[in-house]
């Protein structure tokens, strides 16, 4: 399995620390608005990869923090009249609601900044005795000189950022790119005790802490968005290894930016679109699927056209499943795969799947697994449309099987639900009426619907055939004529 390192700026083996074990830590949202959906592209790439990575082996712990102490979060408390605990905890709640709704999976370990502030604290003081840090009044700042590898997860060079660096207003830095550890209290803020009187902690501080505390050093992977590898991650890692000694992580990985209709997103351009949004009008999946479809570390240009396109294609996959797997069950007796089309169908099953595999391996490329999946699903439509009702059995399950299982490893679910969940006892009482069938199971009484159907159909007798697609229609179902033979769905 290969990664791209950003930190090395290039694609490299992996091997985890431990053998068949892998921690990884993704930065979290600050927990004062719903997120964006730019937010959840990056959230949706460590899922799938840690999805992955627990697919391949290996035992993943992960972590992801919750930035609930920000100077965001505390405008936002003095817009709306409410105290920053309010509006942190009815934004981490909104987030984690999201997060569920998109299929993400929780993280094993959501430590909350307010909840870490010991650790902090610790830390600080451990950096202010080795001289990497230095109380200013009551601020305290860290001294970026004074760790000589400070850059290499961004590559930038210190004294090139020196003209960009900037002294904030009430600040006395001794370097104006010393970054703060610990903020003094300021009227109507919340604040902590501590060595250097009260105050709250700097952003950059939270994550290191929490990695040393519930995953230790160095971990395997860390991650989140392109806009956090400087100066964001280049902090915490500079204050944990000075800290701590050693590495702080192992790998670093960032995901790209996410556009809409080519621009950067923007309230501002009226192209702003909450995750929360989305999903309103959206499929979760139909979302996946779009994002999916660009490698992670490119940039995803978003639309509502594509997404919509989206859609459309995730019913054309979940079609052919269903396709597959009615074809599969309706099979003739004999039908087992021998004939030339069917060996040809089994093929390509089995290289969609070793190359859809080959393409996860290599950096975690979705979009290149996704195709391969694609060309099953056109390889199975093509089998389908060629045997009709003489799909071979065995060749049918194995496709169908085959992307139940790729695009689960993404998190999209294509399976076909059981009939029983899909049609309405009304199918029951049609039957009944029609005098084609005494049973109790709605799956057997839409068979005889079809075939009392089929029957008029070819006796010409197209007033029976009529009524009885009316009568499905008023109870919300129609017969669907497929490439396997027709069947009755929910319309």
């Amino acid at each position: 399995m290969k990664i791209y390192d950003t930190s090395l700026r290039a694609k490299v083996d992996f091997e985890p620390l431990e053998p068949g074990v892998v921690r990884m830590y993704v930065c979290g949202p600050t927990v004062y608005d719903q997120i964006h959906i730019g937010n959840a592209r990056t959230f949706l790439a460590f899922d799938v990869i840690r999805r992955w990575l627990t697919a391949r082996g290996y035992k993943v712990t992960m972590a992801q923090n919750l930035t609930d102490v920000d100077d965001k979060i505390i405008r936002r408390a003095n817009e709306t009249g409410r105290t920053t605990e309010e509006v942190s905890t009815t934004f981490a709640d909104a987030f984690i609601e999201q997060m569920h709704r998109f299929g993400i999976l929780d993280p094993d370990i959501r430590p909350r900044a307010t909840h870490e502030i010991g650790p902090m604290i610790e830390m600080i003081s451990r950096l202010i005795e080795q001289g990497h840090a230095y109380r200013s009044g009551s601020d305290v700042f860290f001294s970026v000189r004074s760790d000589p590898d400070y850059g290499h997860v961004s590559g930038r060079d210190v004294d090139d950022q020196l003209a960009g660096a900037r002294v904030e207003a009430g600040e006395d830095k001794r370097d104006p790119l010393d970054f703060v550890l610990w903020k003094a209290a300021k009227p109507g803020e919340p604040t902590w005790d501590s060595p250097w009187g009260p105050g709250r902690p700097g952003w950059h501080t939270e994550c290191s802490a929490m990695v040393h505390r519930y995953l230790g050093m160095p971990i395997d992977i860390h991650g989140g968005g392109s806009d956090l590898a400087f100066p964001h991650h280049e902090n915490e890692s500079a204050q944990a290894e000075c800290c701590w000694g050693g590495t702080f992580a192992n790998h670093w990985m960032h995901t790209g930016m996410l556009l809409v209709n080519g621009e950067k997103m923007s309230k501002s351009l009226g192209n702003f679109f909450t995750l929360k949004d989305v999903l309103d009008e959206y499929p979760a999946e139909a979302l996946r699927l779009l994002m999916l479809q660009t490698h992670y570390r490119s940039s995803l240009d978003f639309s509502f056209e594509r997404l919509s396109g989206a859609v459309g294609t995730l019913e054309r996959v979940r079609t052919a499943v269903a396709n597959l797997s009615w074809a599969a069950s309706h099979a003739p007796e004999g039908a087992a795969g021998a004939d030339e089309a069917a060996r040809e169908l089994g093929e390509r099953t089995a290289q969609a799947r070793e190359s859809f595999f080959a393409c996860m391996d290599d950096d975690f490329n979705t979009a290149g697994a996704l195709a391969a999946a694609f060309d099953l699903v056109s390889s199975s439509n093509v089998y389908l449309d060629a045997a009709g009702t003489a799909a071979a059995a065995a060749t049918a399950r194995a496709a169908a099987d085959c992307l139940t299982e790729l695009f689960g490893y993404l998190g999209i679910d294509v399976a076909p639900k059981p009939a029983t969940e899909e049609l309405p006892e009304r199918c029951l009482e049609i039957a009944r009426e029609r005098g084609c069938y005494e049973g109790d199971d709605v799956n057997e009484a839409a068979e005889a619907l079809v075939r009392l159907r089929a029957d008029a159909r070819a006796r010409r007798d197209w007033a029976t055939a009529d009524a009885i697609r009316d009568e499905l229609s008023q109870a919300g179902l129609t017969i669907e004529d497929t490439a396997g033979g027709a069947r009755v769905r929910r319309s």
